[in-house]
């Protein structure tokens, strides 16, 4: 609280696997910019929160490590080319140079289409998980993956019913080992409400076990989205829209309590949480 999580709108976290440095988003209310902050640990102290060095000129969102530290994915509404006109959000990524990061870089065009694509999520064999809006997906948003083989990416597959469904499916991120993968979807019959967080383990290649909500321990009838675990895989990340009690608790509140109420951390935008999570639990 009051580093990252402020009073502001902040969302996403991607913690580097030497735990040394921390890339989330943090977005403009009544606009349409966000801008990806980053801080970093230098042995005895966290550095003041900085925009990254590859952003603040586009609106970008979404920061995700690669497992092995050596790239950072995230979106971006910057144009693939010099031609492009078409302001949608792309997924991109610089890599590690030095001490810091090389220029941005889009995907490949399988997957970057004049659509929106989001969320990325990077495998260990660098198998992609990203969500998009598809014609031929199943609702109004979906999960997908692209295989990474012989330098790369493949046709972008649909994982099915395990994961996708009629409504909104969006935002997931993948274990390192493809074991399981954490998303967040809303209008389910077995929401709490704004949308929530299901976790699906996976089968075989093409088959996912039926999504489970991570339950009322981590969801609330806010939106809660933007899953990630730390590299050690003990820690669940997330953002989330819930808001202070006291807002609606139906008591008077004076002019000093409202101000106090509208400038703290809980006032309905996005925060970052972190809780202890072991996913053999909903096996």
């Amino acid at each position: 609280p009051n580093i990252i999580s402020t009073e502001k709108n902040e969302r996403d976290f991607a913690l580097s696997p030497t735990g040394k440095e921390i890339f989330y988003s943090l977005v403009l209310p009544k606009s349409n910019f966000s801008a990806i902050i980053y801080l970093y640990h230098d042995g005895a102290f966290w550095s003041q929160t900085q925009v990254a060095p590859f952003s603040g000129e586009y609106s970008d969102l979404e920061p995700a490590y690669s497992p092995d530290g050596n790239s950072l994915f995230f979106i971006s509404k910057r144009p693939l080319t010099t031609e492009d006109k078409t302001n949608d959000w792309n997924i991109w990524y610089v890599s590690k140079k030095g001490k810091g990061w090389g220029s941005p870089q889009p995907v490949d065009t399988l997957i970057n289409t004049t659509g929106d694509e989001y969320y990325p999520s990077v495998a260990e064999n660098g198998n992609l998980y990203f969500t998009a809006n598809k014609k031929s997906g199943m609702g109004a948003e979906d999960i997908y993956f692209s295989k990474f083989e012989n330098g790369k990416y493949t046709k972008p597959i649909n994982p099915g019913s395990g994961v996708n469904s009629e409504t909104w499916e969006f935002n997931a991120f993948i274990a390192p080992d493809e074991s399981y993968m954490l998303f967040s979807s809303f209008n389910r019959e077995d929401g709490f409400g704004g949308g929530d967080l299901y976790i699906s383990f996976r089968e075989n290649d093409t088959t996912w076990t039926k999504a489970k909500n991570l339950g009322p321990d981590i969801n609330s009838d806010k939106l809660d989205y933007c899953p990630a675990i730390s590299p050690d895989g003990k820690y669940l990340f997330f953002t989330s829209q819930r808001t202070d009690p006291a807002i609606n608790n139906h008591r008077k509140k004076s002019l000093a309590k409202i101000i106090n109420l509208a400038n703290g951390i809980e006032n309905g935008n996005g925060n970052i949480y972190w809780v202890a999570f072991n996913p053999d639990v909903y096996r």
